[in-house]
């Protein structure tokens, strides 16, 4: 039997015998995909279709935030954005709209974004994202020389609980203990294989399918970027243990991950999902915790910087340093421990100084004292 098709993707010939694809909920509107059918082009505009588009606001006033903010999201570097980023930002617009849309671009000076800033203190990450987001519209809005300064320049992150080391990255007892609650053939099982024998973020393991599989390869182009970089190529080899959790696993026809109900994943969505299955085997990891794990592994046991690049993505070495500085530094200290031991424990015939040795007497040595 043919496979069925995905939700709400509908076929149509034309009358010149071409065919279209676009995609339509219930009585909604028409979206048309362009590219071409069974590419990662087809498959990203048909998430973004199903995920929808921010409507535009009502006409501002020229030269009000809330104008500059609208030419911005109708702009190709709003456009550049990855879908996630976008939908994030615009819910950060919209506040800002609602209380400050009506305030001319150039009265916004640093002390606004500071004290908007400071308003999102509570929540450190969120007010970070505000400012994240201003950032990226006042760098468009100067470069369109609608402003003349930019007033997020010098206005720093606040440091919050997961600014240190980032995301919690999980200790193989808690992997053991997901793995025990979650048994190979659930849903949770393979979120959790996938997830951390691929390295890919969430946004990338909920669009990772049989169509990105080849020869036991998965090959995928990762997301874009939040700074508009293209996504990274990576190929990543499926593992027994991900592959035996694939072959046990209810998957869907464009992705491994779906939903109770067949379809794909929206990855905030997935985010909460799996951090519930988290909470359920009493884990307190995250989705990005494995990856965090995964490279934590991989480096300990002797992966190079080009080698974690090439898994994870990482188009520099920064992230890549991190890891292998930090597994150094872990085998060092474990090969250094034994020089804390005294010399009997260890075996070993180290030379006694007597009273007075050391430094000292190196130095009434050489001076003849």
């Amino acid at each position: 039997m043919p496979r069925p098709r995905p939700p709400h993707l509908h076929r149509e010939e034309t009358r010149h015998g071409g065919v279209v694809w676009y995609v339509r909920k219930g009585h909604g509107p028409r979206i048309r995909i362009k590219a071409e059918y069974g590419s990662d082009e087809f498959w990203s505009e048909y998430r973004a279709a199903l995920e929808g588009t921010p409507k535009a606001s009502k006409a501002a006033k020229t030269n009000t935030l809330a104008w500059a903010l609208d030419r911005y999201r109708n702009s190709s570097a709003w456009a550049a954005l990855a879908n996630a980023t976008r939908r994030q930002r615009e819910t950060i617009f919209k506040a800002v709209v609602k209380t400050a849309g009506t305030v001319p671009l150039k009265d916004i000076t640093a002390e606004t974004i500071r004290a908007g800033r400071e308003r999102r203190a509570a929540t450190p990450h969120g007010a970070n994202n505000f400012l994240k987001s201003m950032r990226g519209f006042f760098a468009w809005a100067l470069d369109e020389k609608l402003i003349a300064v930019d007033p997020t320049k010098g206005v720093k992150l606040l440091a919050g609980a997961n600014d240190a080391d980032g995301f919690h990255a999980w200790t193989q007892e808690e992997v053991d203990r997901f793995e025990a609650r979650w048994p190979v053939g659930t849903r949770e099982r393979l979120a959790f294989d996938l997830l951390l024998y691929t390295g890919l973020r969430r946004g990338d393991a909920v669009r990772v399918g049989r169509q990105h599989e080849r020869d036991g390869v998965i090959a995928i182009r990762t997301e874009k970027h939040a700074k508009c970089r293209p996504g990274e190529l990576v190929s990543i080899p499926i593992l027994p243990p991900l592959a035996a959790s694939i072959a046990a696993t209810k998957t869907g026809d464009l992705t491994y991950l779906v939903t109770e109900a067949g379809q794909p994943w929206v990855k905030e969505s997935f985010g909460n999902w799996f951090g519930d299955a988290c909470r359920k085997a009493g884990c307190p990891g995250s989705a990005h915790g494995l990856r965090k794990a995964g490279a934590t592994r991989a480096a300990e046991r002797g992966a190079s910087e080009r080698q974690l690049m090439a898994i994870f993505g990482w188009s520099t070495g920064k992230m890549a340093q991190h890891y292998t500085r930090a597994a150094d530094c872990k085998r060092l200290a474990h090969d250094a421990a034994q020089f804390l031991l005294p010399a009997q424990a260890t075996n070993e015939k180290l030379p006694h100084l007597g009273s007075g040795a050391g430094s000292s007497a190196t130095h009434r040595a050489k001076s003849g004292a």
